[in-house]
């Protein structure tokens, strides 16, 4: 197994884009996988083909429709509204996608030699999602090696970060214009700023805000 390797869990979205340069800084050889799990715009599908392409990134993309059939959610049907009521998990979670996620691109890396695997879950600004979680990450990266008698290792480099710091992030891997331009977010499919509406785009505008602000003082502007 190449010690010197990743695999980027890759939707085209703003996080895993930033994973995905952050990855290509961090090992020799990097390639990207992408679920196509039914979900609610076939655009995500296209953009991370696009991106990956431009990056010259080796990119898998696994069927994995099944899940639509045994977790609907607002993600997966385009006739569920996007909600999210206070004390109640939103209507995009998806139960068990970043379990499957993770666990079959466990199983690819073990088959393209790669011991790194990358995603872009967050514990900060991560909707309450229970599967963004820290604990949830470190447990299934410790089920993943015992599985496969191997020894993965599942790095999170936004856990522990808010939005306007993964712009900054971003700016710091010199991909500040490619991620704002490239990558679609929005839960309504639509690329770069996107619908501006959708929690997804809130999100995402209220960090690009707040990280132009904070530069901004930086520079003495």
């Amino acid at each position: 197994m190449n010690t010197d390797k990743a695999l980027v869990v890759f939707s085209g979205g703003q996080d895993s884009t930033t994973c995905l340069f952050w990855a290509k800084k961090a090992f020799k050889e990097v390639e990207a996988v992408t679920f196509n799990y039914g979900q609610r715009h076939v655009a995500e599908l296209d953009c991370a083909k696009e991106i990956a392409e431009d990056l010259n990134v080796a990119h898998h993309v696994l069927d994995m429709s099944l899940l639509n059939q045994l977790a609907p959610s607002a993600l997966t049907r385009a006739s569920e509204e996007i909600t999210h009521k206070d004390g109640e998990l939103p209507s995009t979670f998806v139960p068990g996608r970043n379990l499957l996620f993770l666990s079959f691109a466990g199983i690819l890396a073990k088959q393209i030699g790669a011991k790194h695997i990358v995603t872009g879950v967050c514990e900060t600004d991560f909707s309450g999602y229970p599967d963004c979680r820290d604990i949830f990450v470190k447990s299934l990266n410790v089920s993943l090696n015992l599985s496969m008698d191997d020894q993965f290792v599942i790095h999170t480099p936004l856990m522990w970060i808010n939005k306007a710091q993964t712009w900054g992030l971003a700016d710091d891997l010199g991909a500040f214009h490619y991620i704002q331009e490239n990558t679609l977010t929005c839960y309504n499919g639509l690329k770069g700023s996107g619908c501006g509406k959708c929690p997804a785009c809130e999100l995402r505008q209220k960090g690009l805000e707040e990280y132009v602000i904070d530069r901004k003082r930086g520079e003495g502007l």
